[in-house]
């Protein structure tokens, strides 16, 4: 019928069945970001907003979402995973404060943890801008990457600096 691996022989979406791949530690870095005025930046770093800790409800809310990933993506299996860990930078850029948000996460299985480290990633950043648009609704979640991955057939993968 066709190459396409999510497709079953009547050209229908299926689930890859893994159940013949190896067992490996597979790791996987993501990273986007979130431009906001200065009057955000100073109520996040003073924590100062109304609806609380803005960083600590973003990075439950990644933690969250990585755990759930396969609730979000069809294609996506259900993972066990060992470990996420979120951290946050700021930056000055010229008008605005970028947050940047690293994501990691860790798993020992059949498949990769990109959607995972992914999607945590985007939820962090949907996070922070639920939290703060009552102050400005032109917060701009920037772009959203995978920024190294580990384990698996396809090997290893680091991106250089965007």
């Amino acid at each position: 019928m066709s190459n396409f691996t999510h497709f079953n022989e009547q050209g229908r979406a299926k689930m890859v069945d893994i159940s013949d791949k190896k067992t490996t530690v597979r790791i996987a870095t993501a990273q986007t970001s979130v431009y906001v005025i200065d009057e955000i930046y100073k109520k996040i770093t003073e924590n100062q907003i109304a609806k609380g800790d803005v960083l600590a409800v973003a990075q439950v809310a990644g933690i969250m979402a990585a755990k759930n990933t396969s609730n979000w993506i069809p294609m996506c299996h259900p993972l066990s995973l060992s470990g996420v860990n979120i951290t946050f930078n700021w930056k000055k850029t010229d008008k605005k404060y970028k947050l940047i948000i690293n994501v990691t996460v860790k798993t020992k299985g059949s498949t990769g943890v990109e959607m995972e480290a992914l999607t945590a990633a985007s939820a962090t950043a949907l996070t922070v801008y639920d939290m703060c648009k009552a102050i400005d609704k032109g917060i701009v979640i920037g772009e959203t990457y995978l920024v190294s991955k580990t384990g698996g057939k396809s090997g290893d993968f680091s991106r250089d600096e965007i």
